[in-house]
C-alpha cells in the first residue's frame, strides 16, 4: 500500500465512520502529509505498512526542534491515530509510535450530552417508521449500556441475557465482557425483536445479529453514525455528536450518579484504569458533594 492510498482511506474513515468535520480531517491528513514530506526529504523509501519505529522517532525529534510541545502532542496523536487505523483495517499488526510519549500538555475532555440532550434526540426518532423503532433501541442501547458502535454493530442475541439482566460485548481484541443492562433498554430491544426483525427477510449469515438493515443484514459502522448525525441536525444541538458521545455521557451520568469508578471501568471494557479517569475531571461538583458526606472530617463537624 502507497502512502497516497492509504490516506485517501484514512480521510474516508474520519469523514464517514467518526463523523470528523472537514476542518478536523484536514488537520489529520496535515499529519500524515508532514510524515511523508519527511521521508520523500530523507530520501527514505518505506510505506505505510513498513516505517519502522526508529524512523518515526528520529521524525519526532526533528520536529520537536521548531515546534511547541502542543503542537508537537497534537501530531503524535494524529500520527497514533493513522496507524491505529490500519492496525483495525489488518494491514499492520503494530503502531510505530506505541513507546513514543508526547510532551505533557493537559488532557482534552470528552464531550457528552445532558440527560435533557439524549431525551430529546430520542424523541426526535420517527417511531412511524420500521427503521424508527430499531433506531430508538439503538441509541438506548448506546447510552444505557455504554457501547462502542463496533461492540453495538456485533451485537448478537445470543449475546443476550436479559433474564440475568446482562448483555455479553465483545470488546477491543475480542475480548468480551458482561454489562448490565436495565429493564428500561431491555424493553425497547424487544419492542423492536417482537415488532420489526421478526418480519424482515434475513439474509444467510446474519440471522444470529441483533441490529438489522431493511434488508436483512448487519449494520455497518457508518449507519450508525448516520443514524446519530441526521437526528443530532433534527435537535440543534451545537455538539459533535457521534455514537461514542453517548458512550462518553453514560460514563459521565454514571460518574455523577455517584458510580464507583472501577465500576464503570469494567462497564466499559478499559484495559487501565487511567484511561477511565478522564471522566473525573468532566464535572467536578460532585466529587464536592462526595467529600462533603462521606469525610469523616466533615461528619465530624457537622454541628460546629
Amino acid at each position: 500500500m502507497k502512502w497516497q492510498q492509504a490516506l485517501k482511506d484514512y480521510c474516508s474513515y474520519l469523514k464517514i465512520e467518526r463523523g470528523l468535520s472537514d476542518n478536523s480531517i484536514s488537520n489529520y491528513k496535515l499529519d500524515i502529509l508532514k510524515l511523508i514530506g519527511y521521508l520523500e526529504n530523507h530520501s527514505l523509501k518505506v510505506s505505510p505498512l513498513e516505517i519502522k519505529e526508529n524512523i518515526i522517532q528520529q521524525f519526532i525529534y526533528e520536529v520537536a526542534k521548531v515546534v511547541q510541545p502542543k503542537s508537537q502532542a497534537r501530531l503524535i496523536s494524529g500520527l497514533k491515530s493513522f496507524f491505529n487505523y490500519l492496525i483495525f483495517e489488518d494491514y499492520r499488526k503494530d503502531n510505530p509510535l506505541e513507546l513514543v510519549e508526547s510532551p505533557k500538555t493537559g488532557r482534552k475532555l470528552p464531550d457528552t450530552l445532558s440527560k435533557a440532550e439524549i431525551d430529546l434526540l430520542v424523541s426526535l426518532v420517527d417511531l412511524s417508521k420500521p427503521e424508527g423503532t430499531r433506531n430508538y433501541a439503538i441509541i438506548e442501547t448506546l447510552y444505557g449500556c455504554g457501547l462502542r458502535v463496533s461492540e453495538l454493530i456485533n451485537l448478537k442475541l445470543s449475546d443476550l441475557f436479559f433474564a440475568e439482566g446482562f448483555i455479553k460485548v465483545t470488546g477491543k481484541g475480542n475480548k468480551q465482557r458482561f454489562v448490565p443492562i436495565a429493564v428500561y433498554t431491555q424493553k425497547y430491544i424487544s419492542i423492536y425483536q417482537n415488532e420489526i426483525r421478526n418480519h424482515l427477510n434475513i439474509k444467510p449469515g446474519h440471522e444470529d445479529f441483533l441490529f438489522l438493515s431493511r434488508r436483512g443484514t448487519r449494520l455497518t459502522r457508518a449507519m450508525i453514525f448516520t443514524i446519530i448525525k441526521r437526528l443530532t441536525e433534527q435537535s440543534g444541538i451545537q455538539k459533535n455528536v457521534s455514537p461514542h458521545t453517548l458512550r462518553h455521557s453514560f460514563a459521565t451520568h454514571l460518574l455523577e450518579g455517584g458510580a464507583d469508578l472501577r465500576a464503570i471501568q469494567l462497564m466499559l471494557g478499559h484495559e487501565s484504569i487511567t484511561t477511565t479517569e478522564i471522566y473525573m475531571h468532566v464535572d467536578k461538583s460532585h466529587l464536592t458533594k462526595v467529600v462533603e458526606k462521606f469525610h469523616p472530617r466533615n461528619i465530624n463537624n457537622e454541628n460546629v
